[in-house]
């Protein structure tokens, strides 16, 4: 009896451990989703806006949108910052100083700081 008794004890642990590995996998999806949803209407707006140096700003307000999220956002805006900036490196012809550049307002977002640091002077507020 008392093997038994073990055992079910066990199962509802393991199940237990089971369910929040599933809920937290679940959640970090999901934050992922919602960043890279956050990066595209970063990119989106820097677009319409059409501003003249206000990339920068866009590269920090969408990563930093994307990391408010969770940990799933925060991974979300990495992996796209990184693979934009590695795409663009090779087609742009900006250099690695604009890349470098990029980088570092990418990582200001998601780190939490501030996106109008990168804010130019005149854009609309609406951005």
């Amino acid at each position: 009896m008392k093997f038994y008794n073990c055992m079910l004890l066990l199962s509802l642990v393991l199940c237990v451990s089971a369910q929040n590995w599933f809920t937290d996998a679940g959640a970090f999806i999901r934050d992922a989703y919602r960043g890279a949803e956050d990066m595209w209407r970063a990119y989106s707006d820097m677009r319409e806006a059409n501003y003249k140096n206000a990339d920068k700003y866009f590269h920090a307000r969408g990563n930093y949108d994307a990391a408010q999220r969770g940990p799933g956002g925060k991974w979300a805006a990495e992996v796209i910052s990184d693979a934009r900036e590695d795409w663009q490196g090779g087609i742009s012809g900006r250099g690695a100083e604009d890349t470098r550049q990029d980088q570092e307002a990418n990582a200001w977002g998601r780190s939490g700081g501030d996106p109008n640091r990168y804010r130019p002077e005149g854009l609309p507020s609406k951005y």
